[in-house]
């Protein structure tokens, strides 16, 4: 599915089936524990991309990344400034059907993960990684444009690196443990165990080691916090 956002700048979507995946690992962090199925139960949209900086650009009138670059991924991109994007966009495009958001931290997890059970979305050694993301051994300590690696089994670029990803979900280290096997939306506690507000983001980043870029690795941070290794891609349904 494709959207003009306008001016010539597009907006590619990729259709997500739904179905069922293990989600987290158990032999990685304990955030990440334990392993558990999870079932999507119905097909969502996702980016075929980060969203980009003309992208940005086009929706909220301006740019506050840092490496600029206009198929760069937006990046000094806080939690709340996502939404406002979001909401621009359902602005836009109310009236064809369609509700755009962020994805759940589950959705995010399964598009990456692309039919896999292995660490990254490829398989499970980090050599081949430099293949499918920009990370700390590869990114020359930049963003890059997005789509230049290799896409995963579904058709989703940069999934590992280039920019973390916002995902819809408060944070909680011990929701796993909770956490419901149909659609899990996120803790309802905004504070959980560390007693902050947090946010989730997936997937690393630039400045990051093969490490933090796994399928199941798990980050958080306040919703108002931005810096130049935090962007997003949306969803819609």
């Amino acid at each position: 599915m494709e959207f003009d956002l306008g001016g010539g700048v597009k907006m590619d979507m990729v259709l997500i089936q739904p179905g069922s995946f293990m989600m987290g690992d158990r032999t990685g962090e304990k955030e990440e524990k334990p392993a558990h199925k999870v079932t999507i139960s119905r097909p969502f949209y996702m980016g075929k991309f980060e969203v980009t900086q003309e992208q940005w650009k086009t929706v909220m009138n301006g740019n506050p990344s840092h490496f600029k670059g206009a198929k760069n991924p937006a990046d000094n991109i806080s939690w709340e400034a996502s939404q406002e994007f979001v909401k621009k966009l359902n602005e836009k495009f109310g009236n064809s059907g369609v509700t755009f958001s962020l994805p759940t931290e589950a959705q995010w997890e399964y598009a990456c993960r692309a039919g896999t059970s292995t660490r990254y979305g490829y398989g499970n050694e980090e050599a081949g990684l430099e293949e499918y993301g920009w990370f700390k051994s590869t990114a020359g300590g930049k963003t890059h444009p997005v789509g230049e690696k290799k896409p995963n089994a579904w058709g989703l670029y940069d999934m590992h690196g280039n920019v973390w990803e916002w995902c819809a979900d408060w944070y909680d280290g011990n929701y796993y443990k909770q956490s419901p096997s149909n659609d899990p939306a996120g803790p309802a506690d905004p504070k959980g165990e560390s007693g902050v507000a947090s946010r989730v983001l997936r997937g690393g980043s630039w400045g990051d080691p093969a490490f933090y870029c796994r399928s199941a690795y798990r980050h958080c941070l306040p919703p108002w916090f931005c810096v130049y290794s935090y962007g997003f891609r949306g969803v819609c349904s």
